[in-house]
């Protein structure tokens, strides 16, 4: 239908509203009765439950510029209307409404500005777009034998949708709704990838028996539309929904949702990040990322104000100071999720927040980057169980692990993600094998190195002593071969652990032979690093992530006699200043 056949007027759009109104409370008055459709209760995920019916559609429909916001927009309200479907359960024979469940999508609950099919064209409309997934769902009902109780077709048929095979079902607030009965009792699931809408009936009930079903209207008795574009692009310009956009260009641009600082990711984002990007971070100046260069830098003074008096009051060590770390993350990740901008379609994430923001479903539909800052949960719990059978007698090394579901959350955040940035050799390994491509940035040195005078017999042990940190090997090897050891944290594990060894009250590199840190878990090795611009030779597992660094001996994990031989080796080496640097490092 050509543009000026389809033009709307602003008598006409008050007409249409005023009509709705009527339609409106007609329904609501109707769903008092005892007939009303009933809220399904939300329920476990049951992946393992039978699949009785799938759909899948794209979430992105246009490569044209100009209509980037209105998918951006439609997309997001995607993610709020798939927030309370997912899970729900479906008694059998219990009528299932669209609107029962998803409320009326204003801008105040966060939905967007996206694309509504009315009256044959394609206007901008809040909470548009949410007929992608009623389409999804009335196309999986049908597959799954679901008794269809109200659909309402389009009135056009867009390029691409499943109204060009009939099975779509057009909604509006609160009065055009899709309404079914499942045949057995059934649990929704609704996701975003990165570029589908993905709609799953799950059957609890191993055998499904199909009611009756209406069928479909068919395609043929809908009016095409000719074209998907919408106000934005159609042309008209005399039309009153029409708006100039000469002098203005779409949103767009990244996110960087920011916590822990490391030196090396912070010169990532400041070479990385472009104009048009969004700077979320906890608050500038205490966190030393560069906010410059930014269209905009948002703070979360509150929940960082909340974390810092909380922090103070937590125990060095123990599940409750793990359990409070990670609600700490929870509230910030939370905090980003309500204020990203709908138009950021790339996210680049801090990892401590990714299992959060996975679960708020805010990545629904994005791409986004991880910033590495330790193991993924499940391969860092997998090392601490590995430390707990070498070592059982540990009171520290199995006093926490985090919630199974959090676990998996992270897992399948980065199994998503794009790539993985980090500097660490372990984690870049570990992003390898798993499918993304793994960023690996260059550890940075001190800028002003320790200066060491002299270099004598003792081990500096740059860590408290706890398990984790490979305490127990370095005592067995300090006691075979009768080495005084250097702390550099607080004795954790037992106040008469390093019963045997020599202990030096000189903790600074100044004198110290080597630093040694054979752990199990290490995420932040920045006393080696300081240990590597001093020219003190470094002896860590590959667990520390220093592989290939010249100066650093690896070691493997609970291998003690590699330690007591690279040992050895350190202290048969010359001890003249001359013999300080230290020659690239080996593995052993």
């Amino acid at each position: 239908m050509p543009p000026e056949e389809r033009e709307q007027t602003l008598w006409g759009a008050l007409l249409f509203f005023g009509k709705a109104w009527v339609f409106r409370a007609r329904r609501s008055l109707a769903d008092r009765g005892p007939d009303r459709p009933l809220r399904g209760a939300l329920g476990p995920a049951a992946p393992d439950a039978r699949i009785a019916a799938e759909s899948r559609s794209p979430l992105y429909s246009s490569a044209q510029q100009d209509e980037l916001l209105l998918q951006a927009g439609k997309v997001q309200n995607l993610r709020l209307a798939a927030a309370c479907l997912n899970g729900r359960i479906l008694p059998a024979g219990q009528v299932f409404s669209f609107w029962a469940h998803v409320p009326r999508p204003t801008r105040r609950r966060g939905f967007a500005a996206g694309r509504e099919l009315r009256e044959g064209c394609v206007i901008p409309s809040t909470g548009g777009g949410l007929c992608q997934l009623s389409n999804a769902l009335y196309a999986a009902a049908l597959d799954a034998g679901c008794e269809i109780v109200e659909r309402h077709g389009h009135s056009r048929i867009l390029p691409g949708s499943l109204a060009e095979a009939g099975r779509d079902a057009t909604i509006f607030w609160n009065y055009v709704d899709l309404r079914f009965r499942p045949p057995v009792e059934s649990q929704i699931e609704v996701l975003l990838t990165r570029t589908e809408l993905v709609v799953r009936l799950r059957s609890m009930q191993s055998v499904a028996i199909p009611l009756s079903v209406r069928p479909a209207r068919r395609p043929s008795q809908i009016p095409p539309l000719a074209a998907m574009e919408s106000c934005e692009t159609c042309g008209v310009t005399h039309c009153f929904r029409h708006m100039d956009r000469t002098d203005s260009t779409p949103e767009g641009g990244a996110a960087w949702l920011v916590d822990e600082y490391q030196p090396e990711l912070g010169r990532y984002l400041a070479e990385q990040r472009r104009p048009g990007d969004w700077l979320f971070l906890p608050l500038a100046g205490r966190y030393p990322w560069a906010t410059g260069g930014f269209a905009e830098v948002r703070q979360a003074f509150w929940e960082t104000l909340v974390r810092s008096a909380g922090s103070r009051r937590l125990a060095a060590q123990g599940s409750a100071r793990q359990a409070a770390l990670l609600r700490f993350d929870e509230q910030l990740a939370r905090r980003y999720a309500r204020a990203v901008p709908v138009s950021a379609t790339h996210l680049v994430i801090s990892q401590n927040l990714l299992p959060f923001l996975w679960r708020s479903g805010v990545l629904g539909g994005r791409t986004f980057d991880v910033l590495m800052t330790r193991l993924p949960l499940a391969a860092l719990q997998a090392a601490l169980d590995r430390a707990h059978a070498r070592w059982p007698e540990s009171p520290t090394i199995a006093d926490f692990r985090a919630d199974p579901a959090l676990v998996a959350e992270e897992s399948a955040a980065l199994a998503e993600a794009r790539q993985w940035v980090t500097p660490h050799a372990r984690i870049a390994d570990i992003a390898r094998l798993s499918g993304p491509r793994a960023v690996r940035l260059e550890w940075a040195l001190p800028a002003a190195p320790v200066n060491v005078r002299e270099r004598g017999t003792k081990i500096l042990f740059p860590a408290a002593t706890l398990c984790r940190k490979g305490a127990y090997e370095l005592r067995a090897a300090a006691r075979r071969l009768g080495l005084p050891v250097a702390l550099g944290g607080r004795v954790l594990e037992d106040e008469r652990f390093w019963a045997g060894v020599s202990l030096s009250p000189d903790a600074s590199l100044d004198g110290a032979r080597a630093v040694v840190l054979p752990a199990w878990v290490e995420a932040r090795p920045r006393r080696l690093l300081q240990a590597l611009a001093a020219g003190v030779p470094v002896l860590a597992t590959h667990a520390c992530g220093l592989d290939g660094l010249p100066g650093v001996t690896t070691l493997v994990e609970g291998d003690i006699h590699a330690l007591e031989n690279a040992l050895a080796a350190v202290l048969a080496a010359p001890s003249s200043p001359a013999a300080w640097a230290t020659p690239p490092g080996r593995a052993l």
